[in-house]
């Protein structure tokens, strides 16, 4: 009888941790559903990230392409940054209670941290980042390397470019954050500087 019970004892023993070894309960159907949801998500985001750096490369052979053979390659200056000013708003220039100018002050950086007048390309996207995705970008506009260079505004305090876009009818509500976006294209090195800025209410 004692031996009996010790086989069964045995026997219980090997059932349970056979139960725990490597065994594990399948997911549900809604777990299925969220993991396959959340890798689609994280696909899309990859892909969106592929294709704002593969604009980039674009923009960058476009400005190289541009260039006389003799100045590829040289490094007559090196821009390291790019920064938007907090004066970076919206105005009322016409004086009628409507804010109808966006403008944008922007100041490229060379390796040393200083302002410098170089010349370039800009594009300049307005975004309401509250918004679904498809209906986030509310404008954008692009400056070429000619128009840049007469917009450069310098005083005593400070020397930037100063850029002035059109929102009338484009931007009907100033009581949430909106964001600029812009993008600087060296046309010496074909690099692209990124820089965003938030206009609070």
């Amino acid at each position: 009888m004692r031996t009996a019970t010790t086989i069964l004892t045995a026997c219980l023993v090997a059932l349970i941790c056979g139960c725990d070894n490597g065994y594990a309960p399948k997911p549900s159907l809604a777990d299925r559903v969220n993991m396959l949801t959340a890798e689609k998500a994280d696909l899309q985001n990859r892909l969106l990230k592929a294709t704002e750096e593969n604009e980039q490369l674009k923009k960058r052979v476009e400005a190289l392409a541009a260039l006389p053979e003799g100045v590829k390659g040289e490094n007559l200056y090196r821009i390291e940054n790019i920064k938007i000013s907090g004066y970076t708003d919206f105005y009322d220039k016409d004086k009628d209670g409507i804010k109808e100018t966006l403008i944008v002050y922007i100041k490229p950086i060379d390796d040393r941290g200083d302002t410098l007048k170089a010349p370039g390309a800009v594009d300049v996207q307005l975004w309401n980042l509250n918004k679904e995705p498809e209906n986030a970008l509310i404008a954008e506009w692009r400056i070429e390397p000619a128009e840049l260079k007469e917009l450069w505004f310098a005083t005593l305090l400070a020397s930037n470019y100063r850029l002035s876009f059109d929102v009338a009818g484009k931007v009907r509500d100033f009581a949430e954050p909106l964001t600029v976006k812009v993008a600087f294209t060296d046309p010496l090195t074909g690099r692209v500087l990124n820089k965003q800025h938030m206009i609070k209410p």
